[in-house]
C-alpha cells in the first residue's frame, strides 16, 4: 500500500511458519536433527536403542537446567549446585546404609538439597549487596567440604541396599523412567515460567529489578523460592545419579553447575536476565546428551567432548549478534 509520501508500506504480516523456523527454538530443532545425523554417521553403534540405554547417565544433569534457567532469567547464577548434589548423595548413601526405608533415603536427599538451596537464598536475600556468584562460590566450597569431612579418608561410600535405586532406574520397554520425569518436570517448569503470574514476575525482575520492586513484585521472596527449588532439584538429581552410580565420592557432581548453565545458555536463555524459555534449554540439553552418547561410543576423550560443547556454547552466545548484524545490513541495502 502506498502512503501520501509515495513510499510503499508493507502491511502483510510475516509468516508464522517463517517466524517459527527462524526462532531460536526452530534453529535448535535443526541443530538437534543435524547432531543426530552426525552421530549416526560417526558411530556405527549410534541408534535409538543405544541412545535410550546410555542417556540415563547424563539425564540427571538435565534436572539442574530447569531451575537454573529461572536463576539465569533473574540475571543471577548459582555455581554451588554440583556441591549440593555431592552432599545430598553422600547423606542419602549414609541413611541407606542404616537400613532405612527407601522413601526415607529419597526424602533425605531432597531435604539436604532443599536446606542447601534455602541457605543460598537466605544469604542472598538478607544481604542483597552480595553478588550471587561470590556467595554460591563460597557455599560450593562449604557444601563439598562438609561432604569430604563426612566421607573421611576413604573419600567414597557405596550403598549396601540397591533395591529402591534399581527400581527407579528401571524402564518402560526401552524408555527409562528418568526420561519421563525429565519431560514432565520440563513441561511444569515451562508452563510456570511462560504462562503464570509468577513467571512474568521472574522476567520482570530479570529485566529491571528496581522497576519490578516499585511495581509491587516481592523480589526477595521470589529469589528465595527459586534458590530453594534449585536446591530441591539438586537433591532429586543426586537420587537419580545414585541409581546409576550406586555410591558417592568427593568428586560426585563435579562440573554439574557448568553443564546446567551451558545447557540453559545454549538454549537461548540470556545470562544477563529477562530473556529465554525452558523449551530452548530442553532442546539444548538433549543436543548435548546426544553428542556425549554418540562421541562416547567412539571413545572420544571426555575433554574433546567438553571442547566441542564449549565451541557450541560460544556459537550460541555469538549467533544472535551475528544474525542481528546481517538483518541490519540487509535492511540498510
Amino acid at each position: 500500500m502506498a502512503g501520501k509520501s509515495g513510499r510503499s508500506i508493507n502491511n502483510v504480516p510475516e509468516s508464522s511458519i517463517k517466524r517459527m523456523i527462524f526462532s531460536w527454538e526452530g534453529i535448535m530443532v535443526l541443530i538437534f536433527i543435524a547432531v543426530n545425523i552426525f552421530c549416526a554417521a560417526f558411530s556405527e553403534f549410534y541408534n535409538v536403542s543405544s541412545l535410550l540405554r546410555q542417556m540415563p547417565v547424563y539425564l540427571a544433569e538435565v534436572f539442574l537446567m530447569l531451575p537454573m534457567a529461572y536463576i539465569l532469567v533473574l540475571g543471577e547464577i548459582d555455581i554451588s549446585v554440583g556441591s549440593i548434589v555431592c552432599l545430598s548423595a553422600t547423606m542419602s548413601c549414609i541413611v541407606c546404609n542404616m537400613n532405612a526405608p527407601f522413601i526415607v533415603v529419597v526424602l533425605t536427599g531432597l531435604a539436604v538439597g532443599t536446606v542447601c538451596g534455602a541457605i543460598n537464598g537466605f544469604i542472598l536475600t538478607k544481604f542483597t549487596e552480595l553478588p550471587p556468584m561470590i556467595v554460591t562460590l563460597a557455599t560450593q566450597i562449604i557444601f563439598r567440604g562438609i561432604a569430604e569431612i563426612i566421607l573421611g579418608s576413604g573419600g567414597s561410600i557405596t550403598m549396601s541396599n540397591l533395591d529402591g535405586f534399581n527400581a527407579i532406574g528401571g524402564k518402560v520397554g526401552k524408555v527409562p523412567y528418568i526420561l519421563f520425569l525429565v519431560l514432565i518436570l520440563a513441561v511444569i517448569f515451562a508452563l510456570v515460567l511462560g504462562k503464570s503470574t509468577f513467571g512474568r514476575r521472574v522476567y520482570a525482575i530479570g529485566t529491571n529489578r528496581l522497576t519490578a520492586y516499585y511495581s509491587g513484585v516481592h523480589v526477595q521472596k521470589i529469589r528465595m523460592i527459586i534458590y530453594t527449588v534449585m536446591g530441591t532439584v539438586s537433591g532429586l538429581c543426586a537420587i537419580f545419579l545414585l541409581s546409576s552410580s550406586f555410591g558417592a565420592n568427593t568428586t560426585t557432581g563435579n562440573g554439574f553447575e557448568m553443564d546446567a548453565i551451558a545447557m540453559a545458555v545454549f538454549g537461548g536463555i540470556s545470562s544477563t536476565g529477562g530473556k529465554g524459555n525452558i523449551a530452548g534449554g530442553v532442546l539444548a540439553a538433549f543436543i548435548i546428551v546426544c553428542l556425549r552418547v554418540g562421541l562416547g561410543q567412539q571413545n572420544v576423550h571426555a575433554q574433546v567432548i567438553l571442547l566441542i560443547i564449549g565451541v557450541l556454547l560460544i556459537a550460541a552466545v555469538a549467533l544472535p549478534n551475528i544474525i542481528g548484524q546481517v538483518r541490519k545490513a540487509v535492511k540498510t541495502k
